[in-house]
């Protein structure tokens, strides 16, 4: 019932910005909060952020907060992720998630639904 796409990765320079997109479609989407992951090579997959489509304020993980900034269009049923000052541990494969609305979750086993992924690439 959610569909999810992911789009807007590319290779980028260690220091530069890049914004990432997901679109939601279906008929329940909105009962679910957004959560953006990453998977590196050889690592497991790890929370950057999550934002849900009304009240509240986005939660990062730590080794994001104060670089990437999550946002919403409600009328475009788009999430983005703003990513600044990338560095080259930054560079995976960039998943958003629908998974629980009304407590906060980074474990990827708890969210439901998953995009295909966008890769990100970060050269020092």
């Amino acid at each position: 019932q959610v569909q999810l796409a992911e789009s807007g990765g590319g290779l980028v320079q260690a220091g530069d910005s890049l914004t990432l997109s997901c679109a939601a479609s279906g008929r329940t989407f909105r009962n679910y909060a957004m959560g953006w992951f990453r998977q590196a090579p050889g690592k497991e997959r790890e929370f950057v952020a999550r934002i849900k489509w009304s009240g509240g304020s986005p939660y990062y993980a730590d080794s994001v907060k104060g670089r990437f900034t999550a946002s919403r269009d409600n009328a475009k049923n788009t999430v983005y992720l703003q990513m600044n000052s990338l560095k080259p541990e930054d560079a995976a494969v960039y998943y958003c998630a629908a998974g629980p609305l009304l407590t906060i979750r980074t474990n990827p086993n708890e969210y439901d639904y998953w995009g295909q992924g966008t890769q990100v690439t970060v050269s020092s």
